[in-house]
């Protein structure tokens, strides 16, 4: 098979395995709509919000008899629920959610009302986590660097199934992507956007720094015995299985957040 379509088959599945991720993850906004009167309100609630302003919660609606409010608190606080009405903007109806700390999130519901019949959004609350600002000449390199790893790794893996001399190659230029994309600058962007270079084993349970380590060993390992037996292809199959494994798992899941009834605790026990 020609090495055009090589990679063209491994930037499919790396395209494919991106997009997956990103549209599960926690993060992904919730879309849906609901019918009031003669109207179909399209919503898109946003669970996370990166910078130093308010969280806008945007509900685009026509019809100017309908009206909104939105309920939200702390996540993981003992904080009460707070109620605010949502303002119009021309066919907008608009709230903000205060700023909180880098990893700190907000659960929150929308409801619309006509004619004193409510309307929630949701069935389950939404809930937002903040971020801090990742400058972009970090953001970008990292970005690039991750889906390369995958498209290398990828490339790899179709390498060993076809028992091809380039093998090694691959292998070696994944683990290089990963090392500079996940361990070096990713936590750079983990300082910025949650003011921790690393959160995951053994300290927290950030999944994905815990991701990131796991997939590197595994590369690392593989592309070791391919240098001392090239006929050990095992080890690749291993270590592709478990990086489409980890991208398979939502980005941000089990992600870094504060529990505010910790700080409060020990604000309390301070007194």
């Amino acid at each position: 098979m020609k090495n055009g379509l090589l990679w063209v088959l491994a930037a499919v599945i790396t395209i494919g395995l991106v997009i997956y991720q990103r549209s599960t993850g926690p993060t992904y906004p919730v879309r849906g709509e609901v019918v009031i009167g003669n109207e179909t309100v399209s919503y898109r609630l946003i669970r996370s919000f990166s910078g130093e302003e308010n969280a806008g919660i945007i509900i685009p609606v026509n019809d100017k008899s309908i009206t909104g409010k939105i309920t939200f608190k702390r996540y993981k606080s003992y904080d009460d629920w707070l109620t605010v009405e949502m303002t119009r903007t021309g066919n907008e109806l608009i709230a903000l959610l205060p700023n909180q700390p880098p990893a700190g999130k907000v659960i929150y519901n929308v409801s619309l009302f006509k004619d004193g019949t409510e309307y929630q959004l949701t069935d389950e609350p939404v809930i937002i986590r903040y971020t801090g600002e990742v400058p972009r000449p970090i953001l970008i390199p990292h970005i690039f660097f991750m889906f390369f790893s995958i498209l290398f790794g990828l490339r790899a893996g179709i390498e060993a199934v076809l028992n091809r001399k380039d093998i090694r190659y691959f292998a070696g230029v994944t683990t290089v992507f990963i090392f500079i994309g996940g361990l070096i600058l990713g936590p750079i962007v983990q300082k910025y956007a949650f003011d921790a270079f690393w959160t995951g084993w053994p300290f927290v349970h950030d999944l994905t720094d815990n991701k990131t380590i796991v997939m590197f060993i595994f590369l690392l390992i593989a592309w070791w015995r391919l240098k001392k037996k090239p006929e050990k292809r095992i080890w690749v199959y291993i270590a592709m299985l478990v990086m489409i494994a980890v991208y398979i798992i939502p980005h941000s899941e089990m992600g870094t957040e504060i529990d505010f009834r910790e700080q409060e605790a020990k604000t309390e026990s301070l007194k």
